[in-house]
């Protein structure tokens, strides 16, 4: 049954604290992670070493409500000077360095919220995994679009086996960065690492989405193709997967930054025995839905007789009044907030350490295994 508690009961939860580590005013990630731990009342950004420019760190303290005297110059002072005061700490700098701030801010006793990409190998992965069983904390990674009210609806009615057996997976993620003439990504994002660096900011998200819907069923098989058609050169920024997951389903993932006209192109379709589920990020308080008789019709978040975006904790407006990217941001920060709290366990299962870890792992070996289009 939906959780039928309203958005602005939640406040009455106890509101924990965070400190930021990145995420200033000039990065692409940081207020919107500030707007979605507000949203609902259940987080306040005390502390932060925002930035490595002083000038910005600074200023993104002021404009975030953050004393003075909690805003630190670096990493390493506000750990130092935060252990014990903080309920988690929240890592957004570039993926690169998340690696080191992720095992850092474990060893010093904090939760960890992280941004995607976790890490960049899967030799990160298996440090950052010993680091949090060591350390007994939790690790909790940002991966966001499965926050969306119609996207839990999808896996709700797919768990439910209304649609039967699910027999083909087809989703995407092309994007035009890398494509357009005013192309000028920063500078960690015009390299690969072990794994390519599309494939960090985007294939985590892909995988993760497809791991969420189908409830973590392995890929058994897969053939793959990387290709680099955009303005960065020497950089990989198209992937094309078809694999076959257990099941068998067989699933078509890709992603890319090099599809121009299409600023954030997220969608899957789900094709099952009994039924269909189609939905798409730029388009996302509907959800597609058909049955074998060929009738097709769409949900809408706040519909009566749906099985998980009906409840009050999705609707802080009702139907109509279109929700979004920092609304499906804030979802996840409820979710981290319940199990920081102890009263759900969920939210480490599906945007953990172990998500990330298999994500990191799947998207290594399809960068060995692809084939060279160009």
């Amino acid at each position: 049954m939906p959780d039928d508690s309203l958005p602005h009961t939640r406040s009455a939860s106890r509101k924990l604290h965070l400190g930021f580590i990145g995420g200033g005013l000039n990065s692409a990630v940081g207020y919107t992670h500030f707007a979605a731990t507000r949203l609902d009342g259940l987080f306040e950004v005390v502390a932060g070493s925002f930035s490595r420019h002083q000038d910005v760190n600074q200023e993104t303290a002021q404009r975030f409500g953050v004393a003075q005297d909690r805003c630190y110059r670096s990493t390493t002072d506000m750990m130092l000077a935060e252990a014990g005061r903080l309920d988690a700490i929240c890592i957004l700098t570039p993926t690169p360095n998340h690696a080191e701030a992720i095992t850092a801010g474990l060893k010093a006793g904090f939760h960890v919220i992280c941004e995607t990409a976790m890490v960049t190998s899967t030799a990160e992965a298996d440090e950052v995994l010993a680091a949090v069983e060591a350390s007994g904390r939790q690790l909790f990674v940002t991966f966001n679009y499965s926050g969306y009210p119609m996207v839990r609806e999808a896996k709700a009615i797919i768990a439910s086996g209304q649609l039967g057996p699910v027999q083909q997976v087809y989703c995407e993620m092309p994007t035009e960065g890398f494509a357009r003439v005013e192309a000028n990504p920063q500078d960690w994002r015009r390299q690969d690492y072990d794994i390519p660096c599309v494939s960090l900011d985007l294939g985590v998200h892909v995988h993760q989405m497809v791991d969420y819907l189908l409830g973590g069923r392995c890929c058994d098989n897969f053939t793959s193709w990387e290709a680099s058609f955009g303005r960065v050169p020497d950089v990989i920024d198209t992937v094309s997967m078809t694999g076959v997951y257990q099941g068998p389903i067989l699933v078509n993932l890709m992603w890319g930054k090099a599809a121009l006209g299409t600023t954030n192109g997220l969608k899957f379709r789900i094709f099952a025995e009994q039924g269909s589920l189609e939905w798409s990020q730029s388009d996302p308080e509907f959800l597609q839905i058909s049955d074998s008789k060929g009738m097709v019709r769409v949900l809408e978040r706040g519909q009566q007789n749906l099985k998980i975006a009906n409840a009050g904790r999705y609707n802080r407006f009702k139907a109509g009044h279109p929700a979004g990217f920092i609304e499906a941001f804030a979802n996840i920060y409820a979710d981290f907030h319940a199990a920081l709290e102890g009263s759900d366990t969920s939210a480490s299962e599906s945007f953990g350490v172990h998500v990330a870890t298999s994500g990191l792992e799947l998207l290594s070996q399809i960068h060995v295994a692809s084939q060279r289009c160009n």
